[in-house]
């Protein structure tokens, strides 16, 4: 039987000759489905703590031939647009909490801050930049063994954890705790093979995928590679939530495209109301309005793209791994 998921990877990966997009869906130009307020339970953060527009303004699509996979048309405000990508790129990136692609090849060194250099020494940045490929945060993802241990284990940001809350409850998923994450970055010339996401303990609750920046060719398939996939566009503040039956289900992104957003507009100056202060990090949120602050930022995703996606490991109640030996 022909792997359809491998023969779809390679076609929109081509590049000679170019991919046909035809057969794509591009869900910011098309009527989808609209969920008004939550499915179940209760939000329990107001979602405009966390720079996110009214549940009722979310454009949300269920994908037919992927039960349980959700696709959200950018449901954030300007600044919280702004607020994510900035916490993304100059604070998840931050060590000892986070590890970094870049740790233990000498590029870069224990006590150096990633971007805070790409920001200011531009002969520095022509090889950090690029070179940096992910972070991980809370249980860090072991690329070699795929399993998640105690021992490897950083306190999760609060400020993701509340916006993972928030945007779980929205679907019905009232229990859902953020306590692993991996943020790819992506380049021009990038590709993620297809893959199944299994190492979390906890394979019933959501996982949270946002996209910033450059635009990006998503194929997800069925539980194995001989499943056509479907290929689905994903836009600046994108969010994909994968539960249900696509939990588990192959997918990819084979190519990397230029943004379809218009990053330079310029957003009206906005400070946390007192509520978010407890959530956010209320300077940067105010900072973001700023275009001269938000500069490097932007030039970043202009030709980047960031995925920043989380899950959750344990079942609720529980509070470490439990040991095998």
């Amino acid at each position: 039987m022909p792997e359809l998921f491998k023969e779809s990877f390679k076609k929109y990966k081509s590049k000679c000759p170019p991919p046909d997009f035809s057969e794509v869906i591009n869900f910011g130009s098309k009527s989808s489905i609209q969920i008004e307020g939550v499915k179940n339970g209760k939000i329990v953060n107001p979602v405009h703590l966390c720079g996110l527009q009214p549940v009722s303004q979310w454009k949300i699509s269920e994908i037919e031939n992927n039960p349980g996979m959700i696709h959200v048309v950018n449901p954030f405000t300007d600044v919280g647009h702004r607020y994510w990508v900035c916490r993304a790129l100059s604070s998840y990136t931050q060590r000892p909490e986070s590890k970094l692609s870049l740790d233990g090849i000498g590029d870069l060194q224990e006590d150096e801050d990633w971007w805070e250099l790409c920001t200011r020494d531009a002969f520095r940045a022509k090889h950090l930049q690029p070179g940096l490929r992910w972070a991980t945060m809370g249980y860090h993802h072991n690329w070699n063994t795929k399993i998640y241990s105690e021992e490897e284990r950083d306190a999760f940001p609060g400020d993701l954890a509340a916006l993972s809350q928030c945007i779980a409850n929205a679907v019905g998923y009232s229990d859902f705790c953020a306590e692993a994450a991996i943020v790819n970055f992506y380049h021009k010339n990038s590709a993620l093979a297809g893959h199944t996401d299994h190492s979390e303990r906890n394979l019933e609750a959501p996982l949270l995928s946002f996209s910033f920046g450059c635009s990006a060719v998503f194929l997800i398939g069925g539980k194995t590679l001989e499943t056509k996939p479907t290929a689905m566009f994903l836009h600046s503040g994108d969010l994909v939530i994968m539960a249900g039956e696509s939990r588990l289900c192959y997918h990819s992104v084979p190519k990397i495209l230029p943004t379809s957003e218009n990053l330079s507009e310029e957003v009206p100056c906005c400070s946390p109301c007192k509520d978010c202060c407890c959530i956010l990090d209320a300077d940067l949120f105010t900072k973001c309005s700023d275009n001269e602050f938000w500069e490097p930022f932007k030039k970043y995703i202009e030709k980047s793209r960031i995925n920043l996606n989380v899950r959750q490991v344990l079942y609720p109640g529980e509070t470490r791994l439990i040991s095998e030996t």
